[in-house]
């Protein structure tokens, strides 16, 4: 699946993302997958670890052993089940960033999680985390990604937008997003 990726031309690697079996993965399991990953990748595109968890602490530890395996970023969605404030937001994201020196990109897929990033709270969390550089926006809701796309142009940081829907790319490149954190790309990256 690596070599394919690759030969593919995708621009990075997600590696323990929530689409595929890391939220049933051990400890252990996800450990070595990550190692394994950043080895076979061998630098040739960044890879990118998923390192969220519904406990901050757990993500803290997860964002740290990514950071010393050589991840390039970590991917950190929202505490799921908890349906964290957004003041909780702020506080659980600025923890896991502050880990580490890497990169680190928001995950908004409340669907799944019950818990939503709303515009604002996203750019607070990147004022107050300088490595948060980037979200994974995956609500489904483009009015929402259009006010992200809005208060970034009036604010004074770098901040990504990536669509989590493959459905939604071109909405999303539109409103200005970088690209796509795809799940079709696993089985079609070109």
């Amino acid at each position: 699946l690596i070599e394919d990726q690759i030969q593919n031309k995708v621009e990075a690697l997600i590696v323990c993302g929530t689409t595929g079996e890391a939220s049933t993965m051990t400890k252990e399991e996800k450990e070595a997958t990550i190692k394994f990953a950043i080895e076979k990748v061998n630098k040739r595109v960044p890879v990118i670890v998923g390192t969220g968890s519904n406990c901050t602490f757990s993500a803290i530890e997860m964002t740290k052993f990514a950071e010393e395996a050589k991840a390039d970023a970590a991917l950190i969605v929202t505490p799921y089940y908890n349906k964290a404030t957004q003041r909780g937001l702020i506080e659980s994201f600025r923890a896991i960033a502050d880990a580490s020196d890497k990169p680190c990109i928001l995950y908004n897929v409340p669907s799944r999680t019950g818990c939503n990033i709303l515009p604002e709270t996203a750019i607070r969390i990147a004022k107050a985390a300088k490595n948060v550089v980037a979200i994974k926006e995956a609500s489904g809701n483009i009015s929402q990604v259009a006010k992200l796309a809005q208060l970034i142009k009036k604010s004074d940081i770098e901040f990504d937008i990536y669509s989590g829907n493959d459905d939604q790319i071109v909405p999303v490149l539109s409103l200005g997003g970088k690209g796509v954190i795809s799940v079709l790309s696993n089985i079609a990256p070109e």
